[in-house]
Protein backbone atom coordinates (compact mmCIF):
# COMPACT_ATOMS: atom_id res chain seq x y z
CA UNK A 1 0.00 0.00 0.00
CA UNK A 2 1.63 3.38 -0.86
CA UNK A 3 1.46 6.24 1.65
CA UNK A 4 -0.84 8.67 1.41
CA UNK A 5 0.56 11.96 -0.31
CA UNK A 6 1.74 14.51 2.35
CA UNK A 7 -0.50 17.19 2.95
CA UNK A 8 0.18 20.87 2.87
CA UNK A 9 1.25 22.43 6.03
CA UNK A 10 -1.62 23.85 8.18
CA UNK A 11 0.02 26.43 10.33
CA UNK A 12 2.77 28.79 10.16
CA UNK A 13 4.74 27.24 12.98
CA UNK A 14 4.43 23.90 10.85
CA UNK A 15 5.46 25.97 7.91
CA UNK A 16 8.49 27.28 9.20
CA UNK A 17 9.61 24.05 11.05
CA UNK A 18 8.35 21.35 8.87
CA UNK A 19 6.97 19.70 12.57
CA UNK A 20 3.03 18.72 12.93
CA UNK A 21 1.08 19.60 15.75
CA UNK A 22 0.87 15.62 16.25
CA UNK A 23 4.80 15.46 16.20
CA UNK A 24 5.81 18.23 18.44
CA UNK A 25 6.52 16.17 21.70
CA UNK A 26 8.17 13.69 19.78
CA UNK A 27 10.71 16.20 18.07
CA UNK A 28 10.91 18.30 21.32
CA UNK A 29 11.93 15.00 22.86
CA UNK A 30 14.24 14.10 20.32
CA UNK A 31 16.57 17.48 19.69
CA UNK A 32 16.65 17.60 24.06
CA UNK A 33 18.33 14.09 23.96
CA UNK A 34 20.73 15.48 21.27
CA UNK A 35 20.94 18.45 22.95
CA UNK A 36 22.18 17.03 26.12
CA UNK A 37 24.20 14.40 24.09
CA UNK A 38 26.22 17.04 22.54
CA UNK A 39 26.95 19.74 24.84
CA UNK A 40 28.42 16.54 26.90
CA UNK A 41 30.53 15.54 24.02
CA UNK A 42 31.99 19.48 23.44
CA UNK A 43 32.68 20.61 26.94
CA UNK A 44 35.35 17.70 26.43
CA UNK A 45 36.38 18.17 22.55
CA UNK A 46 38.77 20.88 23.11
CA UNK A 47 40.22 19.10 25.54
CA UNK A 48 40.64 15.98 23.47
CA UNK A 49 42.43 18.21 20.78
CA UNK A 50 45.01 20.21 23.73
CA UNK A 51 45.74 16.49 24.64
CA UNK A 52 46.56 15.22 21.24
CA UNK A 53 48.86 18.02 20.37
CA UNK A 54 50.87 18.04 23.96
CA UNK A 55 51.97 14.23 23.11
CA UNK A 56 53.10 15.38 20.13
CA UNK A 57 52.09 15.81 16.52
CA UNK A 58 54.00 13.02 15.16
CA UNK A 59 52.16 10.49 16.98
CA UNK A 60 48.79 11.01 16.14
CA UNK A 61 48.87 8.55 13.33
CA UNK A 62 49.62 6.18 16.20
CA UNK A 63 46.52 7.66 18.40
CA UNK A 64 44.17 7.03 15.16
CA UNK A 65 45.17 3.54 15.07
CA UNK A 66 44.62 3.30 18.78
CA UNK A 67 41.61 4.07 18.21
CA UNK A 68 40.51 1.73 15.32
CA UNK A 69 41.46 -1.16 17.58
CA UNK A 70 39.19 0.11 20.03
CA UNK A 71 36.76 -0.33 17.51
CA UNK A 72 37.24 -3.36 16.57
CA UNK A 73 36.75 -4.82 20.19
CA UNK A 74 33.90 -2.39 21.16
CA UNK A 75 31.60 -3.20 18.08
CA UNK A 76 30.97 -6.84 18.63
CA UNK A 77 30.19 -6.55 22.43
CA UNK A 78 27.96 -3.74 21.74
CA UNK A 79 26.31 -6.16 18.66
CA UNK A 80 26.06 -8.58 21.26
CA UNK A 81 23.64 -6.35 24.12
CA UNK A 82 21.27 -4.97 21.45
CA UNK A 83 20.85 -9.15 19.85
CA UNK A 84 19.84 -9.55 23.91
CA UNK A 85 18.10 -6.36 25.24
CA UNK A 86 15.48 -3.89 24.51
CA UNK A 87 16.46 -0.79 22.92
CA UNK A 88 16.11 1.30 26.05
CA UNK A 89 17.87 -1.31 28.33
CA UNK A 90 20.84 -1.23 25.66
CA UNK A 91 20.91 2.25 25.13
CA UNK A 92 21.07 3.35 28.60
CA UNK A 93 23.65 0.98 29.58
CA UNK A 94 25.58 2.24 26.49
CA UNK A 95 25.47 5.95 28.00
CA UNK A 96 25.65 4.94 31.51
CA UNK A 97 29.42 3.15 30.64
CA UNK A 98 30.97 6.29 29.01
CA UNK A 99 29.34 8.44 32.80
CA UNK A 100 31.91 5.75 34.52
CA UNK A 101 34.35 6.20 31.73
CA UNK A 102 34.53 10.23 32.45
CA UNK A 103 34.13 9.44 36.26
CA UNK A 104 37.76 7.75 36.10
CA UNK A 105 39.22 9.87 34.14
CA UNK A 106 38.17 12.97 36.15
CA UNK A 107 40.25 10.72 39.18
CA UNK A 108 43.28 9.77 37.43
CA UNK A 109 43.58 13.68 35.85
CA UNK A 110 42.96 15.36 39.63
CA UNK A 111 45.69 12.54 41.01
CA UNK A 112 48.15 12.54 38.18
CA UNK A 113 50.83 14.72 38.19
CA UNK A 114 52.15 16.43 34.90
CA UNK A 115 54.69 14.40 33.51
CA UNK A 116 54.77 11.24 31.70
CA UNK A 117 52.13 9.33 32.99
CA UNK A 118 49.84 12.56 32.40
CA UNK A 119 50.71 12.43 28.61
CA UNK A 120 49.74 8.81 28.57
CA UNK A 121 46.41 9.45 30.22
CA UNK A 122 45.60 12.16 27.60
CA UNK A 123 46.63 9.78 24.78
CA UNK A 124 44.20 6.90 26.18
CA UNK A 125 42.14 9.45 26.94
CA UNK A 126 42.25 10.45 23.06
CA UNK A 127 41.43 7.69 22.16
CA UNK A 128 38.44 6.96 24.47
CA UNK A 129 37.12 9.95 23.70
CA UNK A 130 37.34 9.39 20.03
CA UNK A 131 35.34 6.33 20.35
CA UNK A 132 33.28 8.00 22.22
CA UNK A 133 32.16 10.56 20.33
CA UNK A 134 31.07 8.61 17.01
CA UNK A 135 29.79 5.84 19.64
CA UNK A 136 26.78 8.11 21.12
CA UNK A 137 25.60 9.99 18.42
CA UNK A 138 25.58 6.71 16.56
CA UNK A 139 23.23 4.86 18.88
CA UNK A 140 21.08 8.60 18.89
CA UNK A 141 20.82 8.73 14.99
CA UNK A 142 19.97 4.71 15.05
CA UNK A 143 16.82 5.80 17.66
CA UNK A 144 15.98 8.33 15.50
CA UNK A 145 16.13 5.88 12.46
CA UNK A 146 13.72 3.54 14.46
CA UNK A 147 11.06 5.88 15.57
CA UNK A 148 10.66 8.07 12.47
CA UNK A 149 9.69 6.91 8.98
CA UNK A 150 11.07 7.91 6.04
CA UNK A 151 8.81 10.79 4.83
CA UNK A 152 9.03 11.80 8.36
CA UNK A 153 13.08 11.97 8.35
CA UNK A 154 13.19 14.12 5.90
CA UNK A 155 10.97 16.81 7.16
CA UNK A 156 12.38 16.57 10.85
CA UNK A 157 15.71 15.45 10.74
CA UNK A 158 17.74 18.70 10.52
CA UNK A 159 14.77 20.01 12.90
CA UNK A 160 15.68 17.64 16.02
CA UNK A 161 19.67 18.47 14.40
CA UNK A 162 18.95 21.63 15.70
CA UNK A 163 18.85 20.58 19.56
CA UNK A 164 22.41 19.11 19.02
CA UNK A 165 23.66 22.24 17.51
CA UNK A 166 22.68 24.37 20.53
CA UNK A 167 24.18 21.46 22.71
CA UNK A 168 27.10 22.04 20.91
CA UNK A 169 27.15 25.73 21.00
CA UNK A 170 26.18 25.35 24.96
CA UNK A 171 29.19 23.06 25.39
CA UNK A 172 31.86 24.76 23.80
CA UNK A 173 31.16 27.91 25.39
CA UNK A 174 31.58 26.03 28.82
CA UNK A 175 35.05 24.94 28.02
CA UNK A 176 35.71 28.05 26.37
CA UNK A 177 35.07 30.54 28.82
CA UNK A 178 35.39 28.43 32.07
CA UNK A 179 38.82 26.48 31.14
CA UNK A 180 41.03 29.30 32.47
CA UNK A 181 38.70 29.02 35.96
CA UNK A 182 38.57 25.44 35.91
CA UNK A 183 40.56 22.41 35.67
CA UNK A 184 39.93 19.65 32.47
CA UNK A 185 39.31 17.39 35.32
CA UNK A 186 36.53 19.40 36.47
CA UNK A 187 35.23 20.27 33.52
CA UNK A 188 34.38 15.69 32.77
CA UNK A 189 32.14 16.20 35.79
CA UNK A 190 29.69 18.70 32.94
CA UNK A 191 29.71 16.08 31.12
CA UNK A 192 28.39 13.41 33.24
CA UNK A 193 25.45 15.78 34.50
CA UNK A 194 24.51 16.34 30.43
CA UNK A 195 24.74 12.66 29.84
CA UNK A 196 22.38 12.01 32.23
CA UNK A 197 19.88 14.66 30.94
CA UNK A 198 20.32 12.39 27.82
CA UNK A 199 19.02 9.25 29.19
CA UNK A 200 15.97 11.13 31.08
CA UNK A 201 14.90 12.30 27.76
CA UNK A 202 15.88 8.20 26.21
CA UNK A 203 13.19 6.90 28.72
CA UNK A 204 10.63 9.94 28.31
CA UNK A 205 10.89 9.43 24.39
CA UNK A 206 10.75 5.75 24.60
CA UNK A 207 8.04 5.25 27.09
CA UNK A 208 5.99 8.11 24.92
CA UNK A 209 6.35 5.80 21.34
CA UNK A 210 5.47 3.26 22.74
CA UNK A 211 2.76 4.63 24.82
CA UNK A 212 1.27 6.63 22.08
CA UNK A 213 2.63 6.11 18.48
CA UNK A 214 1.68 9.27 16.21
CA UNK A 215 0.42 8.22 12.95
CA UNK A 216 1.28 11.50 11.51
CA UNK A 217 1.49 10.26 7.91
CA UNK A 218 -0.34 7.44 7.67
CA UNK A 219 -0.15 3.97 9.65
CA UNK A 220 2.94 3.42 6.75
CA UNK A 221 4.70 6.09 7.92
CA UNK A 222 4.47 7.08 11.57
CA UNK A 223 6.86 6.70 13.96
CA UNK A 224 7.30 2.93 15.01
CA UNK A 225 5.69 2.60 18.20
CA UNK A 226 3.59 0.08 20.53
CA UNK A 227 5.00 -3.53 21.12
CA UNK A 228 8.42 -3.12 18.45
CA UNK A 229 9.66 -0.72 21.77
CA UNK A 230 10.07 -3.60 23.90
CA UNK A 231 11.18 -6.15 20.91
CA UNK A 232 14.55 -7.59 21.54
CA UNK A 233 16.56 -7.51 17.93
CA UNK A 234 17.96 -10.42 18.00
CA UNK A 235 20.56 -11.79 15.91
CA UNK A 236 24.30 -12.67 16.59
CA UNK A 237 27.27 -10.04 17.38
CA UNK A 238 28.70 -9.94 14.34
CA UNK A 239 25.59 -9.93 11.80
CA UNK A 240 25.80 -5.71 11.42
CA UNK A 241 29.23 -6.89 9.48
CA UNK A 242 27.77 -9.39 7.42
CA UNK A 243 24.80 -7.58 7.05
CA UNK A 244 27.28 -4.37 5.11
CA UNK A 245 28.97 -7.57 3.19
CA UNK A 246 26.29 -8.44 1.88
CA UNK A 247 24.51 -5.17 0.93
CA UNK A 248 25.98 -3.21 -2.12
CA UNK A 249 23.42 -0.61 -0.60
CA UNK A 250 25.27 -0.44 3.21
CA UNK A 251 28.37 -1.04 1.69
CA UNK A 252 27.62 1.91 -0.71
CA UNK A 253 27.04 3.88 2.58
CA UNK A 254 30.24 2.39 3.89
CA UNK A 255 32.10 3.66 1.12
CA UNK A 256 30.75 7.20 1.39
CA UNK A 257 31.45 7.10 5.35
CA UNK A 258 35.32 6.07 4.29
CA UNK A 259 35.52 8.54 1.86
CA UNK A 260 34.62 10.94 3.91
CA UNK A 261 36.81 10.17 7.32
CA UNK A 262 39.58 10.57 5.00
CA UNK A 263 39.37 14.03 3.82
CA UNK A 264 38.52 15.20 7.56
CA UNK A 265 41.50 13.27 8.99
CA UNK A 266 44.54 15.19 6.22
CA UNK A 267 42.51 18.24 7.32
CA UNK A 268 42.59 17.27 10.94
CA UNK A 269 46.40 16.53 10.27
CA UNK A 270 46.95 20.16 8.52
CA UNK A 271 44.70 21.85 11.40
CA UNK A 272 47.12 20.20 13.97
CA UNK A 273 50.62 21.60 11.68
CA UNK A 274 48.82 25.04 11.32
CA UNK A 275 47.69 25.81 14.81
CA UNK A 276 51.12 24.29 16.64
CA UNK A 277 52.88 26.30 13.96
CA UNK A 278 50.70 29.26 15.04
CA UNK A 279 49.82 29.62 18.62
CA UNK A 280 52.70 28.72 21.22
CA UNK A 281 50.31 27.61 24.46
CA UNK A 282 48.05 24.92 25.74
CA UNK A 283 45.78 27.66 26.88
CA UNK A 284 45.67 29.59 23.59
CA UNK A 285 45.32 26.17 21.44
CA UNK A 286 42.26 25.51 23.88
CA UNK A 287 40.54 28.79 23.48
CA UNK A 288 41.20 28.68 19.06
CA UNK A 289 40.26 24.80 19.23
CA UNK A 290 36.95 25.88 21.20
CA UNK A 291 36.47 28.93 19.34
CA UNK A 292 36.05 27.18 16.37
CA UNK A 293 33.55 24.46 17.56
CA UNK A 294 31.74 27.51 18.76
CA UNK A 295 31.54 28.70 15.24
CA UNK A 296 30.93 25.44 13.46
CA UNK A 297 27.94 25.18 15.60
CA UNK A 298 26.25 28.96 14.96
CA UNK A 299 26.35 28.53 11.34
CA UNK A 300 25.09 24.93 11.86
CA UNK A 301 22.14 26.38 13.74
CA UNK A 302 21.10 29.22 11.35
CA UNK A 303 21.48 26.16 8.77
CA UNK A 304 19.57 24.25 10.29
CA UNK A 305 16.77 26.32 11.51
CA UNK A 306 16.08 27.83 7.94
CA UNK A 307 17.87 25.57 5.19
CA UNK A 308 18.26 22.26 5.79
CA UNK A 309 14.68 21.37 5.10
CA UNK A 310 14.39 23.21 2.07
CA UNK A 311 17.57 22.05 0.51
CA UNK A 312 16.23 18.29 1.46
CA UNK A 313 12.68 19.45 0.25
CA UNK A 314 13.96 21.14 -3.33
CA UNK A 315 17.54 18.81 -4.03
CA UNK A 316 16.17 15.70 -2.63
CA UNK A 317 18.32 13.07 -0.73
CA UNK A 318 20.76 12.71 -3.92
CA UNK A 319 21.46 16.43 -5.17
CA UNK A 320 21.49 17.01 -0.74
CA UNK A 321 23.89 14.74 -0.12
CA UNK A 322 26.80 16.05 -3.12
CA UNK A 323 26.45 19.42 -1.50
CA UNK A 324 29.35 18.11 1.34
CA UNK A 325 31.43 16.78 -1.75
CA UNK A 326 31.25 19.32 -3.54
CA UNK A 327 32.18 22.19 -0.99
CA UNK A 328 35.16 19.81 -0.19
CA UNK A 329 36.40 20.00 -4.04
CA UNK A 330 36.12 23.87 -4.02
CA UNK A 331 38.19 23.99 -0.20
CA UNK A 332 40.72 21.48 -0.66
CA UNK A 333 41.44 23.61 -3.79
CA UNK A 334 41.35 26.92 -1.46
CA UNK A 335 43.78 25.39 1.02
CA UNK A 336 45.96 23.82 -1.86
CA UNK A 337 46.37 27.40 -3.40
CA UNK A 338 46.72 28.95 0.47
CA UNK A 339 47.55 27.10 2.95
CA UNK A 340 46.86 29.77 5.81
CA UNK A 341 45.47 29.66 9.15
CA UNK A 342 42.58 32.19 7.59
CA UNK A 343 42.08 29.85 4.62
CA UNK A 344 41.93 26.66 7.34
CA UNK A 345 39.45 28.09 9.44
CA UNK A 346 37.32 29.25 7.10
CA UNK A 347 36.82 25.95 5.14
CA UNK A 348 36.91 23.98 8.51
CA UNK A 349 34.11 26.00 9.93
CA UNK A 350 32.22 25.59 6.32
CA UNK A 351 33.10 21.94 6.03
CA UNK A 352 32.33 20.64 9.93
CA UNK A 353 28.99 23.00 9.57
CA UNK A 354 27.95 21.52 6.04
CA UNK A 355 28.26 18.08 7.06
CA UNK A 356 26.39 18.79 10.66
CA UNK A 357 23.91 20.67 9.08
CA UNK A 358 22.48 19.03 5.94
CA UNK A 359 25.17 15.60 5.04
CA UNK A 360 24.47 14.44 8.77
CA UNK A 361 20.95 14.11 8.77
CA UNK A 362 20.90 13.41 5.12
CA UNK A 363 22.78 10.50 5.35
CA UNK A 364 20.72 9.23 7.98
CA UNK A 365 17.71 9.41 5.82
CA UNK A 366 19.54 6.40 4.06
CA UNK A 367 19.13 4.00 6.89
CA UNK A 368 15.16 4.66 6.73
CA UNK A 369 14.36 2.62 4.43
CA UNK A 370 16.21 -0.75 6.13
CA UNK A 371 14.78 -2.70 8.63
CA UNK A 372 15.49 -2.30 12.54
CA UNK A 373 18.99 -4.95 12.42
CA UNK A 374 20.31 -2.76 9.95
CA UNK A 375 19.15 0.83 11.98
CA UNK A 376 21.49 -0.46 15.04
CA UNK A 377 23.86 -3.03 14.01
CA UNK A 378 25.04 -2.90 10.32
CA UNK A 379 24.58 1.12 11.29
CA UNK A 380 27.19 0.90 13.86
CA UNK A 381 29.85 -0.69 12.43
CA UNK A 382 29.45 1.86 9.55
CA UNK A 383 29.49 4.64 11.78
CA UNK A 384 32.48 3.14 14.03
CA UNK A 385 34.87 0.66 12.19
CA UNK A 386 34.28 2.09 8.51
CA UNK A 387 34.67 5.46 10.12
CA UNK A 388 37.85 4.75 11.88
CA UNK A 389 38.83 2.67 9.42
CA UNK A 390 39.10 6.00 7.13
CA UNK A 391 40.46 8.12 10.05
CA UNK A 392 43.47 4.99 9.62
CA UNK A 393 43.92 5.39 5.60
CA UNK A 394 43.70 8.90 6.02
CA UNK A 395 46.19 9.21 8.88
CA UNK A 396 48.90 7.19 7.62
CA UNK A 397 48.76 8.01 3.98
CA UNK A 398 48.78 12.01 5.23
CA UNK A 399 52.34 10.72 7.53
CA UNK A 400 53.94 8.69 4.12
CA UNK A 401 53.61 11.72 1.89
CA UNK A 402 54.69 14.12 4.99
CA UNK A 403 57.43 11.85 4.51
CA UNK A 404 57.97 11.78 1.24
CA UNK A 405 58.16 15.85 1.75
CA UNK A 406 55.30 17.29 0.90
CA UNK A 407 54.08 20.14 2.52
CA UNK A 408 50.29 21.40 3.59
CA UNK A 409 49.85 22.48 -0.08
CA UNK A 410 50.18 19.59 -2.09
CA UNK A 411 48.69 17.86 0.68
CA UNK A 412 45.60 19.57 0.15
CA UNK A 413 45.90 19.29 -3.67
CA UNK A 414 45.84 15.60 -2.89
CA UNK A 415 42.18 15.36 -1.31
CA UNK A 416 40.12 16.86 -4.84
CA UNK A 417 39.94 13.73 -6.69
CA UNK A 418 38.98 11.88 -3.58
CA UNK A 419 36.32 14.78 -3.04
CA UNK A 420 35.28 14.09 -6.32
CA UNK A 421 34.70 10.07 -6.05
CA UNK A 422 33.31 11.21 -2.96
CA UNK A 423 30.28 12.86 -4.86
CA UNK A 424 30.21 10.01 -7.36
CA UNK A 425 29.34 7.66 -4.42
CA UNK A 426 27.07 10.48 -2.96
CA UNK A 427 24.98 10.55 -6.01
CA UNK A 428 24.67 6.58 -6.35
CA UNK A 429 23.19 6.72 -2.98
CA UNK A 430 20.62 8.55 -3.22
CA UNK A 431 19.33 7.51 -6.63
CA UNK A 432 19.31 4.09 -4.22
CA UNK A 433 17.73 5.31 -1.58
CA UNK A 434 14.92 6.55 -3.89
CA UNK A 435 14.34 2.85 -5.41
CA UNK A 436 13.95 1.72 -1.56
CA UNK A 437 11.81 4.61 -0.37
CA UNK A 438 9.33 3.43 -3.47
CA UNK A 439 9.28 -0.44 -2.12
CA UNK A 440 7.69 -0.26 1.29
CA UNK A 441 6.02 -3.54 0.95
CA UNK A 442 9.46 -5.26 -0.29
CA UNK A 443 11.29 -3.45 2.87
CA UNK A 444 7.83 -4.85 5.46
CA UNK A 445 8.67 -8.33 3.99
CA UNK A 446 12.63 -7.94 5.13
CA UNK A 447 11.74 -6.32 8.20
CA UNK A 448 9.68 -9.28 9.09
CA UNK A 449 11.83 -11.73 7.47
CA UNK A 450 14.79 -10.82 9.59
CA UNK A 451 15.94 -9.83 5.69
CA UNK A 452 19.94 -7.86 4.67
CA UNK A 453 17.86 -5.03 3.47
CA UNK A 454 19.40 -5.46 0.40
CA UNK A 455 21.21 -6.20 -2.27
CA UNK A 456 19.70 -3.54 -4.34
Amino acid sequence: MTPPPESEPRTFAERLTGARPEEARLVLLSALYFFFLLSAYYVIRPIREEMAVAGGVENIPWLFTGTLTAMLVVHPIFAAVVSRWTRRRFVTLTYRFFMLNLVVYFVLLRVVDEGAASVWIGRTFFVWISVFNLFVVSVFWSFMTDIFRERQSRRLFGLIGVGGTVGGIVGSAITAFLVGFLSPATLLLFSVLLLEGAVVCLKALDSRCAASPVAAEGAAAGPRGGGEADDVIGGSALEGIRRVLASPYLLGIGAFMLLFTIGSTFLYNIQADIVSRTFATGAERTSVFARIDLSVNILTLFTQLFLTGRILKWLGVRLALGVLPVLSVLGFLALGAAPVFAVFVVFQVLRRAGNFALAVPTREVLYTVLPRRDKYKAKNFNDLFVYRAGDQIGVWSFAGLRALGLGSSALALTMVPLAGLWLLTALWLGRKQAVLARRPAVRRAEAAAGGLGGPV
